[in-house]
């Protein structure tokens, strides 16, 4: 079961995301708010895993709201505003729900959210191994964390580039990958890029390297790794 919240300025949006739901078995909402600022209060004495986030809304927007957390839980951005859904992804936005949107889609969206929950819940309770499984064709994949070098958007593909000059390619977007790599050991550098802390061998404001293979770095997330060291 996943602890959801949902924030729109706008009743009727809310009764919507209320009412889908409220048919989705796996998916617990807690509370709704038209004032983000009170949905604030609530994320910092509950603990979330979901949050259906409208845009654009008064007093403080949904991308500005997602960068003030600290620690977000997923989010599925929803709004009547396409031009966002870019800007939306590059913060690691799990998916965008684009007004009105029907049950079916918000089926899709709340399936999606509950692999990456279920994926990440499985990272978190591991102690002595840590691992993923990753899908490669009708296989499921163990990868080892330690092994993992960077991730590579691919096309259709993400590429998982390994130790001992190896890789995988897997379906699932950098964004998902993001959301199931434990963040004290992954940072994403760029929208095509994720690596690996542990083997940063030394960066400068455009790119950063893993052993001698260069990885840029994007404007978006350059100040997010300048902080880190």
């Amino acid at each position: 079961m996943m602890i959801a919240i949902a924030i729109d300025d706008e009743p009727i949006a809310l009764d919507v995301i209320r009412s889908h739901a409220a048919k989705v078995p796996f998916v617990d909402l807690q509370a709704v708010f038209t004032n983000a600022f009170e949905a604030i209060t609530f994320l910092q004495q509950q603990q979330v895993d979901l949050i259906f986030l409208d845009i654009k809304m008064p007093d403080i927007n949904g991308i500005d709201f997602l960068k003030s957390l600290t620690h977000p839980p997923l989010v599925i951005f929803t709004t009547a505003y396409a031009e966002h859904a870019v800007k939306g992804f590059e913060l690691n936005a799990l998916d965008y729900l684009l007004k009105p949107f029907a049950l079916s889609r918000f089926l899709q969206a709340c399936n999606k959210a509950q692999e990456i929950h279920s994926l990440r819940k499985g990272v978190i309770e591991l102690t002595d191994l840590l691992y993923i499984f990753i899908k490669d064709g009708y296989e499921q994949v163990k990868v080892m964390l330690d092994d993992i070098l960077y991730v590579e958007a691919a096309g259709n593909y993400t590429q998982i580039n390994l130790k001992n000059n190896s890789s995988l390619s897997t379906r699932m977007t950098i964004s998902d990958m993001l959301l199931i790599l434990p963040e004290r050991k992954f940072i994403r550098t760029h929208r095509a890029f994720i690596v690996s802390r542990d083997n940063i061998t030394r960066f400068d404001r455009n790119q950063v390297w893993i052993g001698s293979v260069m990885v840029p770095i994007g404007t978006t997330y350059a100040q997010c790794l300048q902080d880190l060291y």
